[in-house]
C-alpha cells in the first residue's frame, strides 16, 4: 500500500485539521543516478596471448539501453513540487500550486497531467495516488460546503478524466484498490470537536453511500466515533476495517478508533502507554499498514518536550506493542515496509532496518533544518525530499548524500 497523502483547505488550516496519507508499489527497474551519467565506459584492452593464458576482456556496458516511453502529457521544466509522493524508485506523482504531475524515471523528467480546467491545486486539494495509472483528486465547492464537491478520477496516469458530482466537500479520501474506497468527509470543527461522515464507494468513485455520521444535525447520527476530537486521518485495511486517528485536547488520552463492520460502528483502541503519557497531550501521527496483520503507529506526545513514540502490530491492530525507542521532536516519517522507517527531525534522518528496535542517526550533507516540507522513501536507501524553496533533493544511500533535482 502506498503512503497517502492529503492536503489541507483553506476553511481548515484554522482548525489545524491535517490529513495524512498508505502505498501500493510495482515493481519495475530502477531509476539511473544522474550522477553518474558521466562515468567513462569501460574499454576493452587486447592482452597478448600465450598458450598459458586465458584471454579476458572486461564486460562493456550495455549500448543503446532504452529511456522510459515518453508519457502523452506537456512537459514541465522544474515544477515547484510542494508534496511528493513516490511509488517506488521510477514513478510517482507531485502537486504543486496549479498542478498535478507526474514521473516516469525517478523525477528528472515531469509531466503535466492536471484534470481539465482545475487551475488551484496546492492546499486546496484531496488526493490519493493508488498507484502509477489510478488517482483521485476532490474538490471543494465553495457555494455548497460541506456538502458537495467534485471528485477527478483518472486510470491511465493522467492522460484523462472523468469528474463526478459529490454529497461532500472535503476530507481524507483513500481507495483499497481501483474501485473500492472511503472517505472522512468533515463537516465542520469548533471547540475541540469535529463532525465528520465517512462515505463508502464500490465503483471507483462515481457514487457514495454514507455508512456513519457524528453530526447530531443529521439523520441516522451515531455516537460510536465521538464528536469530541480532532479527526486527522482515515486509513482502511479493506472495506470493512479501517481506523480513525487524532486528537483529544486531554492528557493521557489517545484518539483512536476502529471499526470491523463498513464504518457503521466504532471502538477506541487501547495500548499500553508510558508513564511519561499521563501528563502529555497525544496525537495520532501516522497509522501505516504494510500488510494486513502487520502495522505501526506513531504518536506524538507533547508535555515539556516533544517526543514520537511508536508502537507495532502483528496481530491486525488488536493489539499494539511499544517500540524500545523513542524519537526526538515532531517530524515526518516514512514507512516503507515492515522493518524499513525513516523519521526526520531537526537536521537529522533516523533509520531503522529492524523495525524500530534500533535507529541509526544520519547528518546530512546538505543542512535542510526547517526547510523540508515534504518527504517520500521507497525504501530505507532511496528517497526524495521538497524544501519550502520548492527545490527538489534525492538520495540513495539511505540520506547521508543528497543531490539536487530541481532547483
Amino acid at each position: 500500500m502506498k503512503k497517502i497523502t492529503s492536503f489541507i483547505t483553506p476553511a481548515l488550516l484554522s482548525a489545524g485539521f491535517l490529513l495524512s496519507l498508505i502505498t501500493a508499489c510495482t515493481a519495475v527497474p530502477a531509476a539511473q543516478n544522474p550522477q553518474s551519467q558521466n562515468t567513462a565506459e569501460p574499454v576493452a584492452t587486447e592482452v597478448p596471448a600465450t598458450e598459458s593464458q586465458t584471454i579476458t576482456q572486461p564486460a562493456l556496458a550495455p549500448q543503446n539501453t532504452p529511456l522510459p516511453a515518453e508519457i502523452g502529457a506537456p512537459l514541465i521544466d522544474s515544477p515547484a513540487i510542494i508534496f511528493i509522493e513516490m511509488l517506488d524508485e521510477v514513478y510517482g506523482w507531485g502537486v504543486t500550486k496549479t498542478e498535478i504531475v507526474s514521473t516516469n524515471d525517478g523525477g528528472v523528467t515531469w509531466y503535466n497531467v492536471t484534470p481539465p480546467a482545475l487551475t488551484d491545486v496546492g492546499y486546496s486539494v484531496f488526493t490519493n495516488f493508488l498507484d502509477k495509472s489510478h488517482a483521485w483528486v476532490q474538490i471543494v465547492d465553495p457555494n455548497n460546503y460541506p456538502n458537495g464537491g467534485t471528485l477527478y478520477r483518472t486510470s491511465d496516469g493522467g492522460l484523462t478524466w472523468e469528474s463526478f458530482a459529490t454529497p461532500f466537500s472535503a476530507g481524507d479520501i483513500e481507495f483499497v484498490d481501483a474501485n473500492n474506497g472511503w472517505i472522512m468527509a468533515d463537516l465542520g470543527v469548533g471547540a475541540g470537536s469535529m463532525a465528520v461522515s465517512v462515505f463508502q464507494t464500490k465503483d471507483g468513485g462515481a457514487t457514495w453511500t454514507r455508512a456513519y455520521t457524528n453530526d447530531p444535525n443529521l439523520e441516522g447520527a451515531g455516537d460510536s466515533l465521538p464528536l469530541g476530537g480532532i479527526k486527522d486521518m482515515l486509513v482502511p485495511l479493506d472495506m470493512n476495517t479501517a481506523w480513525i486517528g487524532g486528537v483529544i485536547y486531554s492528557s493521557g488520552s489517545t484518539y483512536l478508533f476502529r471499526t470491523n463492520d463498513g464504518g457503521k460502528t466504532w471502538a477506541q483502541a487501547t495500548m499500553i502507554l508510558p508513564a511519561e503519557a499521563q501528563s502529555s497531550e497525544l496525537t495520532i501521527e501516522q497509522v501505516k499498514f504494510v500488510s494486513p496483520t502487520q502495522g505501526f503507529l506513531a504518536i506524538r506526545m507533547t508535555s515539556t518536550t516533544l517526543e514520537t513514540i511508536l508502537f507495532s502490530t502483528n496481530d491486525g491492530g488488536e493489539t499494539w506493542n511499544p517500540a524500545p525507542v523513542k524519537l526526538p521532536g515532531l517530524g515526518k516519517l516514512e514507512i516503507p515496509s515492515a522493518q524499513e522507517m525513516i523519521f526526520y527531525s531537526s537536521n537529522q534522518f533516523h533509520v531503522t532496518k529492524d523495525a524500530a528496535k534500533t535507529f541509526e542517526i544520519i547528518d546530512p550533507n546538505i543542512a535542510f533544518g526547517e526547510s523540508l516540507t515534504d518527504m517520500s522513501f521507497v525504501n530505507s536507501s532511496t528517497g526524495w525530499v521538497t524544501t519550502t524553496s520548492r527545490a527538489l533533493y534525492k538520495t540513495t544511500d539511505g540520506g547521508h548524500s543528497w543531490f539536487q533535482m530541481i532547483p
